[in-house]
């Protein structure tokens, strides 16, 4: 078993540790399938030295199990709808290639986590077979699964639900989850629908996973706040993926995030941590690339993502400036060219990187917001921490916009410009042209 990593302590409100790497962490989705022209672990492997040199710290692995077969959807299947939690699917390669991606992601100080769906199998699952008591029973039959109002999810006919009323389902999951921590040394688990299991459960499931390693833990749910104090380090930030789609199509100003900011920030616990993205498999095969959902704001809002006090993520793909809608079901694999946008991430990674200020929740600075006279179109705010500055003034907005800026005077004083050569004074009373979607991300250090 690898040396336990170093931890962050539990908070006095009990929530669960984390390892010390999640404070400035930076996610990156993988679809293994359309990865590479392979289309398998060994694809991925090779994409390692680059993905550091860009600055991913963590590798997120979509679902690497077998996926069933009956009731596919596609010629594939979903990587979702799972068939063995014990193995790894024969089309990305065999268990040795799994080890060695997850070692040599180690070797190059990458973390990586695995997706986890918990909540239904395939419906020609290995379980299914050998524990049919394992499964919910809909009016005496097994079913589709179920959601958080007690009705059947037609559209998921390719997978079959749990039962977490019963125990034995329970330690044959927790079982499951601890043999990929103990195994193959990954470093966490993305948990598909985690809202959809009881949080009683989750509270089971921590202490058992830590008892092997102490793993971080990403609920993809965002409706439970006692998530954070059950088993997760953070969880989705749908609502904020929803608001920044609707900002960029014109339907909300820029006020939108000050309301979402405020909501947040009454309904989780304090120094709460939320994954933000402007891509991931389900937006990109359901509902379009970060062009055709954000238009010119994408980068605007990318900023946003990596400065606003949540956790980045990207979505393979996102680095090329021509991106492509990728297949749930079926192969499409990216077509990599000259992955126009790696410099872009790269220096938001960087940054993300070096200045505590913009690390997650706890982690890094308050935000504070700079007020002025145009703000349902520019977003402006500072944070600090220690040592360490960020200023970030955004036009959120199609239209040129002269603003009138008010930065606290503890904010004043001389940046360096990251996606620029010059250094930029920052004084009480500030007067700014800026272009449609414009940004200025500056850092200082004291």
């Amino acid at each position: 078993m690898d040396a336990m990593p170093n931890l962050l302590p539990s908070s006095n409100d009990n929530r669960p540790a984390e390892p010390e790497w999640v404070r400035n962490a930076v996610l990156y989705q993988c679809n293994i399938r359309q990865f590479s022209p392979e289309g398998n672990f060994k694809g991925v492997e090779k994409a390692l030295p680059r993905l550091k040199a860009m600055g991913i710290t963590v590798l997120w692995l979509m679902p690497v199990h077998p996926i069933g077969k009956e009731k596919r959807k596609g010629k594939l299947g979903s990587p979702y709808s799972v068939r063995d939690y014990y193995a790894v699917n024969p089309d990305y390669g065999q268990p040795a290639d799994f080890k060695n991606l997850v070692d040599a992601a180690h070797a190059l100080d990458l973390k990586v986590i695995l997706d986890w769906v918990p909540n239904h199998t395939s419906w020609d699952a290995v379980w299914i077979k050998e524990h049919p008591e394992y499964y919910t029973l809909y009016n005496g039959a097994f079913t589709v699964p179920i959601n958080e109002h007690g009705q059947p999810i037609e559209d998921w006919s390719d997978v079959c639900d749990l039962d977490y009323g019963n125990k034995a389902t329970r330690l044959a999951m927790i079982d499951a989850m601890q043999f990929w921590l103990r195994e193959y040394g990954i470093d966490g688990y993305r948990v598909d629908m985690a809202g959809l299991l009881p949080n009683d459960f989750w509270e089971e499931v921590r202490p058992s996973l830590d008892s092997v390693k102490v793993p971080f833990m990403l609920a993809e749910w965002q409706d439970e706040p006692k998530h954070f104090k059950s088993c997760f380090n953070a969880n989705y930030g749908w609502k904020w993926k929803d608001v920044t789609k609707d900002i960029a199509a014109g339907r909300q100003t820029a006020i939108a995030l000050d309301t979402l900011r405020q909501y947040l920030d009454d309904l989780y616990p304090e120094n709460y941590t939320q994954l933000y993205f402007t891509q991931n498999h389900d937006e990109n095969a359901h509902n379009g690339t970060e062009q055709e959902l954000y238009g010119p704001a994408a980068d605007a809002f990318n900023v946003l993502m990596y400065t606003w006090g949540g956790m980045p993520m990207l979505y393979n793909g996102q680095e090329e400036t021509q991106q492509q809608r990728l297949s749930f079901f079926d192969r499409s694999p990216i077509r990599w060219k000259k992955m126009g946008k790696t410099d872009f991430f790269q220096k938001l990674n960087t940054l993300r990187h070096e200045n505590e200020a913009i690390w997650s929740g706890k982690h890094g600075g308050d935000l504070v917001k700079i007020g002025g006279d145009s703000e349902e179109k520019v977003y402006a705010f500072y944070r600090k921490k220690g040592n360490n500055r960020v200023l970030v003034v955004i036009n959120l907005s199609k239209e040129n916009c002269n603003a009138s800026l008010r930065p606290p005077n503890e904010a004043t004083g001389a940046y360096a410009n990251l996606f620029g050569v010059s250094t930029v004074q920052i004084t009480s009373e500030m007067n700014l042209n800026l272009k449609p979607w414009e940004y200025l991300v500056l850092s200082s250090t004291f």
